[in-house]
Protein backbone atom coordinates (compact mmCIF):
# COMPACT_ATOMS: atom_id res chain seq x y z
CA UNK A 1 0.00 0.00 0.00
CA UNK A 2 3.29 2.20 0.89
CA UNK A 3 3.78 2.13 -3.56
CA UNK A 4 0.52 3.50 -4.48
CA UNK A 5 -0.45 6.47 -5.38
CA UNK A 6 -2.75 8.93 -3.26
CA UNK A 7 -5.08 10.92 -4.78
CA UNK A 8 -6.70 13.94 -4.15
CA UNK A 9 -10.12 14.76 -6.01
CA UNK A 10 -11.47 18.61 -6.71
CA UNK A 11 -14.68 19.09 -8.91
CA UNK A 12 -15.51 22.24 -10.28
CA UNK A 13 -19.17 20.38 -10.02
CA UNK A 14 -20.88 22.95 -11.83
CA UNK A 15 -18.71 22.99 -15.30
CA UNK A 16 -19.31 19.11 -14.99
CA UNK A 17 -22.83 18.87 -14.63
CA UNK A 18 -24.12 21.57 -16.82
CA UNK A 19 -21.25 20.25 -19.43
CA UNK A 20 -23.35 16.45 -19.07
CA UNK A 21 -27.15 17.97 -18.84
CA UNK A 22 -25.63 20.25 -21.59
CA UNK A 23 -24.10 18.11 -24.13
CA UNK A 24 -25.43 14.58 -23.18
CA UNK A 25 -28.98 14.95 -23.92
CA UNK A 26 -30.00 16.05 -20.59
CA UNK A 27 -28.61 12.41 -19.01
CA UNK A 28 -28.02 13.06 -15.52
CA UNK A 29 -24.26 13.24 -13.90
CA UNK A 30 -22.74 10.11 -12.25
CA UNK A 31 -20.20 10.42 -10.29
CA UNK A 32 -19.72 6.20 -10.14
CA UNK A 33 -18.12 6.45 -13.07
CA UNK A 34 -15.19 8.59 -12.08
CA UNK A 35 -14.82 6.92 -8.50
CA UNK A 36 -14.38 3.81 -10.35
CA UNK A 37 -11.58 5.11 -12.96
CA UNK A 38 -9.90 6.33 -9.99
CA UNK A 39 -10.22 3.47 -7.79
CA UNK A 40 -7.98 1.29 -10.46
CA UNK A 41 -5.20 4.46 -10.10
CA UNK A 42 -4.97 4.90 -6.40
CA UNK A 43 -6.41 5.60 -3.14
CA UNK A 44 -8.38 8.41 -3.06
CA UNK A 45 -8.09 10.60 0.27
CA UNK A 46 -9.76 13.59 -0.26
CA UNK A 47 -12.79 14.38 -2.29
CA UNK A 48 -14.34 17.87 -2.58
CA UNK A 49 -17.00 19.46 -5.16
CA UNK A 50 -17.98 23.13 -4.86
CA UNK A 51 -20.64 24.79 -6.38
CA UNK A 52 -23.41 26.63 -5.25
CA UNK A 53 -25.42 23.66 -4.01
CA UNK A 54 -29.00 25.68 -3.87
CA UNK A 55 -29.15 24.74 -8.12
CA UNK A 56 -27.58 20.90 -7.39
CA UNK A 57 -30.28 19.64 -4.36
CA UNK A 58 -30.56 16.63 -6.31
CA UNK A 59 -27.24 15.69 -6.72
CA UNK A 60 -25.91 16.17 -2.77
CA UNK A 61 -27.49 13.02 -1.81
CA UNK A 62 -25.44 11.32 -4.70
CA UNK A 63 -22.30 12.98 -3.47
CA UNK A 64 -22.41 12.19 -0.14
CA UNK A 65 -23.51 8.87 -0.41
CA UNK A 66 -19.59 9.00 -2.24
CA UNK A 67 -18.27 10.70 0.58
CA UNK A 68 -17.57 13.65 -1.10
CA UNK A 69 -16.57 16.61 1.00
CA UNK A 70 -19.32 19.44 -0.71
CA UNK A 71 -17.78 23.28 -0.70
CA UNK A 72 -20.43 25.50 -0.60
CA UNK A 73 -19.93 28.15 -3.22
CA UNK A 74 -22.76 31.26 -2.43
CA UNK A 75 -23.99 33.74 -5.14
CA UNK A 76 -25.36 36.58 -5.10
CA UNK A 77 -28.84 36.32 -7.71
CA UNK A 78 -27.95 37.54 -10.48
CA UNK A 79 -24.55 37.89 -10.18
CA UNK A 80 -22.34 36.49 -13.03
CA UNK A 81 -22.15 32.40 -12.46
CA UNK A 82 -18.30 32.36 -14.50
CA UNK A 83 -15.57 31.43 -11.88
CA UNK A 84 -17.91 31.43 -9.13
CA UNK A 85 -14.99 28.28 -7.52
CA UNK A 86 -11.98 28.78 -9.32
CA UNK A 87 -10.37 30.61 -6.85
CA UNK A 88 -11.41 28.93 -3.95
CA UNK A 89 -10.65 25.62 -5.55
CA UNK A 90 -7.62 26.60 -6.74
CA UNK A 91 -6.17 27.49 -3.64
CA UNK A 92 -7.26 24.90 -1.58
CA UNK A 93 -5.42 22.74 -4.10
CA UNK A 94 -2.00 24.02 -3.59
CA UNK A 95 -2.44 24.53 0.10
CA UNK A 96 -2.97 20.85 -0.08
CA UNK A 97 -0.24 20.40 -2.09
CA UNK A 98 2.52 22.06 0.31
CA UNK A 99 0.77 20.25 3.34
CA UNK A 100 0.50 17.11 2.26
CA UNK A 101 3.51 15.67 1.02
CA UNK A 102 2.02 12.05 1.05
CA UNK A 103 -0.60 13.41 -1.93
CA UNK A 104 0.98 12.63 -5.53
CA UNK A 105 -2.00 13.06 -7.56
CA UNK A 106 -4.36 15.54 -7.89
CA UNK A 107 -7.55 14.85 -10.18
CA UNK A 108 -9.03 18.20 -11.64
CA UNK A 109 -12.28 17.78 -12.90
CA UNK A 110 -13.28 20.70 -15.02
CA UNK A 111 -13.18 21.99 -18.69
CA UNK A 112 -12.50 25.18 -17.64
CA UNK A 113 -9.01 26.46 -19.39
CA UNK A 114 -9.05 28.77 -16.03
CA UNK A 115 -7.33 26.03 -14.12
CA UNK A 116 -4.73 25.38 -16.46
CA UNK A 117 -2.59 27.26 -14.25
CA UNK A 118 -3.03 25.38 -11.46
CA UNK A 119 -2.30 22.21 -13.32
CA UNK A 120 0.96 23.86 -14.11
CA UNK A 121 2.09 24.91 -10.36
CA UNK A 122 1.23 21.35 -9.05
CA UNK A 123 3.39 20.06 -11.69
CA UNK A 124 5.94 22.18 -10.78
CA UNK A 125 5.51 21.43 -7.68
CA UNK A 126 6.11 17.49 -8.63
CA UNK A 127 2.66 16.56 -8.48
CA UNK A 128 1.00 13.85 -11.05
CA UNK A 129 -2.20 15.71 -12.20
CA UNK A 130 -5.10 14.27 -13.49
CA UNK A 131 -7.85 16.14 -15.34
CA UNK A 132 -11.29 14.87 -16.13
CA UNK A 133 -13.98 16.78 -18.36
CA UNK A 134 -17.01 16.44 -20.79
CA UNK A 135 -15.47 16.41 -23.89
CA UNK A 136 -17.53 19.16 -25.28
CA UNK A 137 -17.25 21.66 -23.09
CA UNK A 138 -13.55 20.92 -22.20
CA UNK A 139 -11.39 23.83 -23.51
CA UNK A 140 -8.44 22.37 -25.87
CA UNK A 141 -5.88 23.83 -23.69
CA UNK A 142 -6.30 21.99 -20.66
CA UNK A 143 -5.82 18.41 -21.69
CA UNK A 144 -2.09 18.85 -22.72
CA UNK A 145 -1.81 20.56 -19.41
CA UNK A 146 -2.18 17.61 -17.60
CA UNK A 147 -0.25 13.99 -17.55
CA UNK A 148 -3.37 12.17 -18.15
CA UNK A 149 -6.62 13.63 -19.18
CA UNK A 150 -9.95 11.52 -18.51
CA UNK A 151 -13.33 12.59 -20.76
CA UNK A 152 -16.37 11.70 -18.74
CA UNK A 153 -17.97 10.48 -21.64
CA UNK A 154 -15.64 7.82 -22.45
CA UNK A 155 -15.77 6.42 -19.40
CA UNK A 156 -16.99 2.88 -18.46
CA UNK A 157 -20.47 3.18 -17.59
CA UNK A 158 -21.35 6.21 -19.03
CA UNK A 159 -23.33 6.89 -22.53
CA UNK A 160 -23.11 10.09 -23.97
CA UNK A 161 -22.66 9.93 -27.59
CA UNK A 162 -19.22 11.17 -28.82
CA UNK A 163 -18.64 12.49 -32.26
CA UNK A 164 -15.65 10.70 -32.51
CA UNK A 165 -16.87 6.93 -31.84
CA UNK A 166 -20.75 7.57 -32.72
CA UNK A 167 -20.76 9.94 -35.47
CA UNK A 168 -24.55 10.95 -36.47
CA UNK A 169 -25.70 9.40 -33.74
CA UNK A 170 -28.83 11.62 -32.03
CA UNK A 171 -29.20 12.53 -28.61
CA UNK A 172 -31.55 10.34 -26.47
CA UNK A 173 -33.43 11.71 -23.46
CA UNK A 174 -31.92 9.94 -20.15
CA UNK A 175 -34.62 7.15 -18.58
CA UNK A 176 -36.63 9.06 -16.17
CA UNK A 177 -34.76 7.37 -12.65
CA UNK A 178 -31.15 5.93 -13.01
CA UNK A 179 -28.03 8.20 -12.56
CA UNK A 180 -26.11 5.52 -14.08
CA UNK A 181 -26.96 5.12 -17.84
CA UNK A 182 -26.73 1.29 -18.99
CA UNK A 183 -24.07 1.16 -22.09
CA UNK A 184 -26.32 -1.64 -23.81
CA UNK A 185 -28.12 0.20 -26.44
CA UNK A 186 -31.41 -1.91 -25.96
CA UNK A 187 -32.45 -3.02 -22.13
CA UNK A 188 -30.98 -6.13 -21.12
CA UNK A 189 -32.14 -8.16 -17.95
CA UNK A 190 -29.38 -8.25 -16.13
CA UNK A 191 -30.98 -10.87 -13.83
CA UNK A 192 -27.32 -12.76 -12.99
CA UNK A 193 -26.02 -8.96 -11.68
CA UNK A 194 -28.39 -9.00 -8.34
CA UNK A 195 -27.24 -10.91 -5.20
CA UNK A 196 -23.50 -11.95 -4.34
CA UNK A 197 -23.18 -14.47 -6.79
CA UNK A 198 -19.94 -15.83 -8.19
CA UNK A 199 -20.39 -14.96 -12.06
CA UNK A 200 -21.21 -11.30 -10.82
CA UNK A 201 -17.72 -11.95 -8.98
CA UNK A 202 -15.78 -13.14 -12.22
CA UNK A 203 -17.28 -10.27 -14.05
CA UNK A 204 -16.05 -8.01 -11.06
CA UNK A 205 -12.46 -9.27 -11.24
CA UNK A 206 -12.23 -9.63 -15.05
CA UNK A 207 -12.95 -5.52 -15.45
CA UNK A 208 -11.10 -4.59 -12.38
CA UNK A 209 -8.31 -6.70 -14.27
CA UNK A 210 -8.55 -5.62 -17.18
CA UNK A 211 -8.94 -1.81 -15.64
CA UNK A 212 -5.44 -1.80 -13.93
CA UNK A 213 -3.70 -3.17 -16.75
CA UNK A 214 -5.26 -0.35 -18.72
CA UNK A 215 -4.33 2.61 -16.72
CA UNK A 216 -0.88 1.79 -15.57
CA UNK A 217 0.07 -0.99 -17.98
CA UNK A 218 2.34 -2.57 -15.00
CA UNK A 219 1.31 -6.08 -13.44
CA UNK A 220 -1.04 -6.80 -11.34
CA UNK A 221 -0.88 -9.18 -8.28
CA UNK A 222 -3.37 -10.63 -6.40
CA UNK A 223 -2.57 -8.11 -3.28
CA UNK A 224 -3.34 -5.03 -5.77
CA UNK A 225 -6.08 -6.78 -6.84
CA UNK A 226 -7.60 -6.93 -3.75
CA UNK A 227 -7.05 -3.11 -2.34
CA UNK A 228 -8.39 -2.22 -5.72
CA UNK A 229 -11.57 -4.22 -5.52
CA UNK A 230 -12.17 -3.09 -1.88
CA UNK A 231 -11.92 0.40 -2.95
CA UNK A 232 -14.92 -0.01 -5.24
CA UNK A 233 -16.57 -1.78 -2.41
CA UNK A 234 -15.50 -1.38 0.81
CA UNK A 235 -17.68 -4.32 2.32
CA UNK A 236 -16.16 -6.85 -0.28
CA UNK A 237 -15.23 -10.34 0.76
CA UNK A 238 -14.32 -13.28 -0.68
CA UNK A 239 -15.79 -15.23 2.29
CA UNK A 240 -18.94 -13.93 1.11
CA UNK A 241 -18.91 -16.33 -1.93
CA UNK A 242 -17.54 -19.04 -0.18
CA UNK A 243 -13.81 -19.05 -0.20
CA UNK A 244 -11.61 -18.81 2.61
CA UNK A 245 -9.08 -16.88 1.48
CA UNK A 246 -8.93 -14.53 -1.84
CA UNK A 247 -5.90 -16.54 -3.39
CA UNK A 248 -8.52 -19.92 -3.43
CA UNK A 249 -11.11 -17.35 -4.77
CA UNK A 250 -8.24 -16.54 -7.34
CA UNK A 251 -7.65 -20.17 -8.31
CA UNK A 252 -11.20 -21.07 -8.71
CA UNK A 253 -11.65 -18.33 -11.27
CA UNK A 254 -8.10 -19.21 -13.22
CA UNK A 255 -9.69 -23.00 -13.01
CA UNK A 256 -12.76 -21.26 -15.10
CA UNK A 257 -10.62 -19.22 -17.23
CA UNK A 258 -11.61 -16.11 -16.16
CA UNK A 259 -8.05 -15.06 -15.03
CA UNK A 260 -4.55 -16.58 -15.34
CA UNK A 261 -2.23 -16.85 -12.87
CA UNK A 262 1.48 -16.45 -12.91
CA UNK A 263 4.29 -16.46 -10.21
CA UNK A 264 4.66 -13.08 -9.04
CA UNK A 265 6.76 -10.57 -7.02
CA UNK A 266 6.83 -12.56 -3.59
CA UNK A 267 5.47 -15.61 -2.55
CA UNK A 268 1.82 -16.11 -2.19
CA UNK A 269 0.97 -13.18 -4.51
CA UNK A 270 0.53 -14.32 -8.18
CA UNK A 271 0.17 -11.91 -11.23
CA UNK A 272 -3.16 -12.19 -12.22
CA UNK A 273 -3.73 -11.09 -16.37
CA UNK A 274 -6.23 -12.22 -18.58
CA UNK A 275 -6.71 -14.69 -20.76
CA UNK A 276 -5.39 -13.78 -23.90
CA UNK A 277 -6.94 -16.50 -25.78
CA UNK A 278 -9.48 -19.53 -25.76
CA UNK A 279 -12.93 -18.03 -24.16
CA UNK A 280 -12.73 -14.68 -26.06
CA UNK A 281 -11.37 -15.94 -29.05
CA UNK A 282 -14.37 -18.79 -28.34
CA UNK A 283 -17.05 -15.82 -27.49
CA UNK A 284 -15.86 -13.89 -31.05
CA UNK A 285 -16.52 -17.22 -32.87
CA UNK A 286 -19.95 -17.71 -31.75
CA UNK A 287 -20.59 -13.74 -31.99
CA UNK A 288 -19.47 -14.62 -36.17
CA UNK A 289 -21.64 -17.31 -36.03
CA UNK A 290 -24.51 -15.79 -35.05
CA UNK A 291 -24.25 -13.15 -36.81
CA UNK A 292 -24.08 -15.13 -39.93
CA UNK A 293 -26.76 -17.42 -39.10
CA UNK A 294 -29.27 -14.65 -38.46
CA UNK A 295 -28.41 -12.64 -41.96
CA UNK A 296 -27.78 -15.95 -44.06
CA UNK A 297 -24.23 -15.75 -44.72
CA UNK A 298 -25.20 -11.86 -45.65
CA UNK A 299 -26.77 -8.55 -44.77
CA UNK A 300 -26.18 -6.96 -41.65
CA UNK A 301 -27.59 -7.36 -38.11
CA UNK A 302 -28.47 -4.59 -35.50
CA UNK A 303 -27.16 -4.48 -32.57
CA UNK A 304 -30.69 -4.00 -30.46
CA UNK A 305 -31.34 -7.38 -29.61
CA UNK A 306 -28.18 -9.51 -30.88
CA UNK A 307 -27.10 -10.91 -27.26
CA UNK A 308 -30.46 -11.88 -26.71
CA UNK A 309 -29.89 -14.32 -29.46
CA UNK A 310 -26.26 -15.21 -28.42
CA UNK A 311 -28.02 -16.03 -25.11
CA UNK A 312 -30.16 -18.20 -26.57
CA UNK A 313 -27.25 -20.37 -28.44
CA UNK A 314 -24.94 -19.85 -25.06
CA UNK A 315 -26.82 -19.20 -22.02
CA UNK A 316 -23.76 -18.83 -20.09
CA UNK A 317 -22.32 -15.94 -22.45
CA UNK A 318 -21.44 -12.78 -20.35
CA UNK A 319 -19.11 -9.96 -21.77
CA UNK A 320 -18.41 -9.06 -18.43
CA UNK A 321 -16.62 -12.33 -17.71
CA UNK A 322 -14.35 -11.53 -20.80
CA UNK A 323 -13.46 -8.06 -19.36
CA UNK A 324 -15.61 -5.77 -21.30
CA UNK A 325 -18.27 -3.91 -19.20
CA UNK A 326 -20.71 -3.00 -22.04
CA UNK A 327 -21.92 -5.41 -24.98
CA UNK A 328 -21.22 -2.80 -27.15
CA UNK A 329 -17.92 -2.95 -25.85
CA UNK A 330 -17.57 -6.73 -26.50
CA UNK A 331 -18.70 -6.49 -30.26
CA UNK A 332 -16.22 -3.22 -30.71
CA UNK A 333 -13.50 -5.79 -29.67
CA UNK A 334 -14.53 -8.40 -32.12
CA UNK A 335 -14.40 -5.84 -35.04
CA UNK A 336 -11.18 -5.18 -33.80
CA UNK A 337 -10.21 -8.36 -34.18
CA UNK A 338 -11.61 -8.87 -37.81
CA UNK A 339 -14.48 -11.59 -36.05
CA UNK A 340 -17.01 -9.27 -37.68
CA UNK A 341 -17.48 -5.64 -39.00
CA UNK A 342 -19.27 -2.94 -37.12
CA UNK A 343 -20.72 0.17 -37.92
CA UNK A 344 -22.81 3.08 -37.01
CA UNK A 345 -26.37 3.72 -38.98
CA UNK A 346 -28.03 6.91 -38.97
CA UNK A 347 -30.99 5.88 -40.67
CA UNK A 348 -31.16 2.49 -38.21
CA UNK A 349 -30.17 4.75 -35.27
CA UNK A 350 -28.13 1.71 -34.08
CA UNK A 351 -25.08 -0.12 -35.19
CA UNK A 352 -25.69 -2.72 -37.58
CA UNK A 353 -22.78 -6.07 -37.83
CA UNK A 354 -21.78 -8.24 -40.76
CA UNK A 355 -20.01 -11.49 -40.06
CA UNK A 356 -16.71 -11.26 -41.50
Amino acid sequence: MDQEDRIALFLDYENLALGVRDHGGGVAFDFRPIADALAERGRVVVRRAYADWSYFDEDRRMLTRSHVELIEIPQRMGASRKNAADIKMAVDAVELAFERDYISTFVIGTGDSDFTPLVHKLRELNKRVIGVGVEKSTSALLPPACDEFLYYDRLEGVDIPSPRVRRGRPTRLPSPEPLRVEPEPEPQPEVEETGRDVDVLAALVAQTVAGLQGSSGGEVTASRLKRTLLRKDPTFSESDYGFRTFGELLRHLAEQNVVELAEGPAKGDPEVNLPEHGEREEAFGLLRTVVRDLTGGDGTVPLSGLKNQLLRARPQFSEKKLGYRSFLQFCRAAATSGAVDLRWSPESDDYLLTAA
